[in-house]
């Protein structure tokens, strides 16, 4: 089973507790993780979890990125630090556990602060998205949601208008996906339209969701604790 989840910020931790929690629960290993983006690819995170505590990821771990990345230093972090994970690629196919899965990283623009230059979803991101023959893809995995499922904005930020994809009705039309899970929004969400079930999936630590081998998906509710370093201790503590 694969356990996908969404938003850990830097809080490498919680992969592992809910890696943990989940062979507890269903009394099975878990194979591999996904997470959905603002993954926290950030040197001061990497090098802390990595280097400083010396610690590793329990399974084989997946991301793609969010609006929260180290952008302007992706490519060298990850060169750094690729071997510990695997980055999937805006508008790429990947095969994981008998699953096809497309993958969508990034965020429909808001302002500079909450999208970062490089985060931005492009037209050209969904040109790749759409560059794969039709129905190869039964399972869409985004940071954002696709639009007009209903996800409301988060509070504070409504006048930036209704959320979403611009253009994911496009990705539906061509792949008819069965599931489409996604984060960003911090918050639970589940509606089916269409043959397309859409999960959104809370915090890290709040929670996870499963997809088992027959392409079962499940969302568990778990809290976890996080970790809380003053910043100097973090950046310092780390070299």
């Amino acid at each position: 089973m694969i356990l996908i989840i969404s938003d850990v910020h830097g809080q490498f931790q919680v992969v592992n507790e809910q890696i943990d929690f989940a062979e507890r629960r269903l009394n099975k290993e878990v194979s591999s993780v996904i997470v959905l983006g603002d993954f926290g690819l950030f040197e001061v995170n990497l090098r802390r979890f990595f280097v400083r505590d010396k610690k590793r990821f329990k399974r084989p771990l997946y991301f793609i990125e969010g609006n929260h990345e180290d952008f302007g230093a992706f490519e060298g972090l990850m060169k750094k630090y690729g071997e510990f994970f695997t980055h999937f690629a805006r508008g790429t196919l990947q095969k994981l556990d008998g699953h096809a899965f497309l993958c969508l990283g990034g965020a429909r623009y808001m302002d500079l602060m909450n999208t970062p230059m490089h985060s931005e979803i492009s037209d050209a991101d969904i040109e790749r998205c759409l560059s794969h023959p039709p129905g190869s893809a039964k399972i869409i995995l985004s940071h954002d949601c696709p639009s007009g499922i209903g996800v409301p904005n988060t509070p504070g930020l409504e006048f930036y208008g209704p959320p979403g994809i611009v253009r994911s009705a496009e990705i539906i039309h061509r792949y008819e996906p069965r599931l489409w899970v996604f984060g960003h929004h911090h918050k639970w969400f589940a509606v089916k339209e269409g043959g397309t079930f859409f999960q959104g999936l809370a915090e890290s630590w709040k929670g996870f969701g499963v997809l088992e081998s027959d392409s079962t998906f499940t969302a568990f509710d778990n809290s976890v604790e996080l970790v809380h370093e003053p910043f100097w201790r973090r950046w310092f503590a780390s070299f």
